[in-house]
């Protein structure tokens, strides 16, 4: 292919919440509508098999984040979505580039050394207990997801380049040891628009602390959960600081400019909390109803889900199977 390719891989471990949508997704989303790129997107339903064992739980988590990131304005027809385990080539791959990654690359991966460190506060015996061979050469794995493609961009947050940073080292490993620039060396497209959606409790919105929003939560549920939002004891009428407010932090993350300009100024002149969490409310469900209904619309019809995945499949083992003839011929003289 012509054009760079940008790839962003999509780990199907639960329901997508608001967090998400603003942090990843909507930027995701637009980052895919520019035609000077080709867009990879795959579902990470190998990597996500670290945590999630259960099979059928597996395979729903994965269509349901599918028909999310659909409804949520990703084009099938402009991009390329894949499932990750649609394409045998990465698994290959990986293994492969495993030969020429040291150990002590991968000793230094975050994730590893968070499960160490975890371990060693809780006094484990072991500063290996919990880790198991994918959490361990998840890089690796990850390493290939990206260089199979061809890939020149990777959407990351910023505490998300070491991945990258690992996968340069890999690339150049290879590449150096056959004298040949076989594999594109990629580069970190950090995406970090500052916003950092708080949950239900005021701490970043997290599924590890259950105080989420998730962004196809029925009308009645969505409602509840804003109800819960926590609030401080100022009374209505009393003038009120919308920049230390769960409220007003959540409302301004999905909210035009003109209106998060008013709600500020109703929040200076004292509005109520009951009130505040009805427009809060109001505006949420005004901008999730029609992803709502069209994330019902394609979760109910999982034979055109499973078309589109095939077809990006499809595209995704072209790409694939070119470089493995490359990296085949190399490594088997072939």
């Amino acid at each position: 292919m012509s054009k760079p390719i940008i790839l962003t891989g999509i780990k199907p471990t639960g329901s997508l919440h608001l967090g998400n949508l603003v942090g990843a997704v909507k930027p995701a989303v637009t980052l895919s509508q520019n035609r000077e790129n080709q867009s990879f997107y795959f579902l990470a339903d190998y990597h996500a098999l670290i945590t999630v064992k259960n099979g059928q739980q597996l395979n729903r988590y994965t269509m349901e984040m599918a028909a999310s990131w659909i409804a949520l304005g990703l084009d099938p027809e402009q991009v390329i979505l894949y499932r990750q385990s649609d394409v045998p080539e990465i698994f290959e791959l990986a293994w492969i580039l495993g030969c020429f990654t040291p150990k002590g690359l991968l000793n230094r991966a975050h994730a590893y050394k968070a499960q160490r460190q975890y371990n060693e506060r809780r006094g484990e015996k072991t500063l290996d207990a919990g880790v198991n061979v994918g959490l361990f050469t998840y890089p690796l794995l990850m390493a290939a997801d990206i260089l199979i493609m061809q890939t020149r961009w990777v959407p990351v947050g910023r505490d998300q380049g070491q991945h990258i940073e690992i996968t340069r080292h890999i690339a150049q490993a290879f590449n150096h040891a056959y004298n040949d620039e076989i594999f594109v060396l990629p580069e970190a497209l950090t995406q970090d628009n500052g916003v950092v959606i708080p949950g239900l409790d005021g701490r970043k919105m997290s599924k590890s602390y259950g105080n989420t929003i998730p962004v196809f939560a029925t009308h009645d549920e969505l409602r509840a959960l804003i109800f819960r939002i926590e609030t401080d004891s100022t009374k209505p009428g009393e003038p009120k600081n919308p920049d230390s407010s769960v409220l007003f932090q959540i409302f301004r993350a999905v909210a035009t400019k003109e209106e998060t300009d008013s709600f500020r100024r109703q929040f200076v002149k004292g509005i109520g909390w009951q009130d505040a969490k009805e427009q809060l409310f109001d505006l949420l469900d005004r901008y999730l109803t029609d992803p709502r209904q069209r994330y019902q619309e394609i979760i109910h019809d999982p034979r055109t889900l499973d078309r589109i995945l095939a077809q990006g499949a499809t595209k995704a083992r072209d790409q694939a199977q070119m470089v493995m003839k490359v990296v085949g011929r190399l490594t088997k003289n072939q």
